[in-house]
């Protein structure tokens, strides 16, 4: 159990010294909540920390299903497992495209994004259920020309452990429990994490380390 994201983050850094101060990689943390844990493992390991914008695309009168997930260069997965064909999650994708590229306009209104080419991504989020905006996360991270793609979570359901440990570099989860029903069973605290607590955060940069 976690008291909350920011002391999830401080346990999950435990598990990533050795990219402490690391000079070609950076922190990436899925929106919201889990910019929250990033920023503490960003802080912890003298890295600069950033978001990796990604939205799940809910199914039909059941938006918290994930029949798929969508990334910033609009490219789109379909969860295989929701009975969806792909052609129909690219259909009903719309809001979640709208959703990411709103994100993005909000958090890097600042200044551009830190590039992951060539470069040790690690992407943090605070849990994971199907994985499937994780996975989505990872792909485009490749696709951005990542030399590693590292996944770090303080909690993960055995079957998102199963489907993602091909797809990246290194998945590292504190606690992979047996009776996983939800990320929030987790931790004591699991509020919603707001757009100006994500810019905050992005904009205290973390570790600085670039």
């Amino acid at each position: 159990m976690f008291a909350d994201r920011s002391d999830a983050g401080r346990q999950l850094v435990q598990r990533l010294r050795s990219y402490a101060g690391m000079r070609d990689a950076v922190v990436l943390g899925i929106p919201r909540g889990g910019v929250v844990v990033a920023a503490e493992v960003a802080r912890e390991l003298g890295l600069p920390l950033d978001v990796i914008v990604a939205a799940k695309i809910g199914a039909p009168g059941n938006p918290e299903y994930a029949i798929g997930s969508v990334t910033a260069d609009g490219a789109v997965l379909a969860n295989a497992a929701s009975g969806y064909a792909a052609h129909e999650v690219e259909q009903l994708s719309g809001p979640a495209k709208a959703k990411v590229a709103q994100r993005i306009l909000h958090y890097h209104r600042d200044g551009p994004a830190e590039s992951i080419a060539g470069r040790v991504a690690i992407i943090v989020d605070d849990g994971l259920a199907t994985g499937l905006t994780a996975e989505a996360a990872a792909a485009y991270a490749r696709r951005q020309g990542a030399a590693r793609v590292v996944l770090a979570v303080p909690v993960a359901s055995e079957s998102a452990v199963r489907a993602l440990k091909s797809q990246v570099d290194d998945l590292v989860a504190l606690e992979i429990p047996a009776g996983f029903a939800a990320v929030g069973q987790f931790y004591a605290y699991f509020d919603q994490t707001s757009d100006k607590e994500v810019e905050r955060l992005l904009a205290g940069g973390a570790g600085q380390v670039a």
